[in-house]
């Protein structure tokens, strides 16, 4: 990839909502967070960790969703027609996404530390979502309330006092890519100081 190719990738990246149902290859994928883990990492840690749940698999993040959406109250838990509907529907929903990526990493007791083992863990990321893009395969960041849901991280097979989840990567080729909602110039939160005085 050249320079322009990359710019290219950078700008033209979006996230992915609609999802085909093909699987991407477990080859593809491996590719993918190979080039994603060239992140910038402090003390050469490699801090990030991943769980792909796919096929099959998709039942346990999935049930592990719902049963904390319960919880938290974001999701009823009645046994009401309705309500089982509604459930059905967002399983449905996310079974038919062919990959969930749930990134976590080893909690740090200093605060300084735990921040650059998260901003590493961020970069990863977006690492992964450029190559993903640079290979036609679509990502969606998501942060959502479970992922502070420490029931949620033990169902998920997690210490919740020793592991921290960064996010949860929807991935699959895209069925419809979104138009670009542009940027803020950076002029408007770029400064330049070029001299000293306060």
């Amino acid at each position: 990839m050249g320079k322009i190719d990359l710019l290219e990738t950078i700008k033209n990246r979006r996230s992915i909502h609609q999802f085909k149902e093909q699987a991407v290859a477990n080859e593809l994928l491996t590719e993918i967070f190979t080039y994603a883990s060239w992140a910038p990492t402090h003390y050469m840690k490699e801090p990030w960790r991943v769980k792909m749940y796919q096929e099959e698999g998709k039942h346990i993040i999935i049930d592990a969703t719902i049963k904390s959406y319960q919880r938290l109250g974001v999701m009823k838990s009645d046994d009401s027609p309705k309500t089982l509907k509604s459930i059905q529907s967002i399983k449905d929903f996310l079974f038919k996404i062919p990959h969930h990526a749930l990134i976590y990493f080893e909690k740090e007791a200093d605060p300084v530390r735990y921040e650059e083992e998260y901003a590493a863990v961020c970069a990863f990321i977006q690492n992964a979502q450029l190559s993903a893009w640079a290979y036609n395969v679509g990502m969606l960041w998501t942060i959502t309330p479970y992922m502070h849901d420490p029931l949620f991280a033990e169902a998920v097979g997690l210490d919740p006092e020793k592991e921290k989840i960064a996010a949860v990567m929807q991935m699959g080729y895209a069925e419809k890519i979104p138009t670009s909602k542009g940027r803020t110039p950076i002029k408007e939160k770029l400064e330049f100081i070029t001299t000293n005085e306060n």
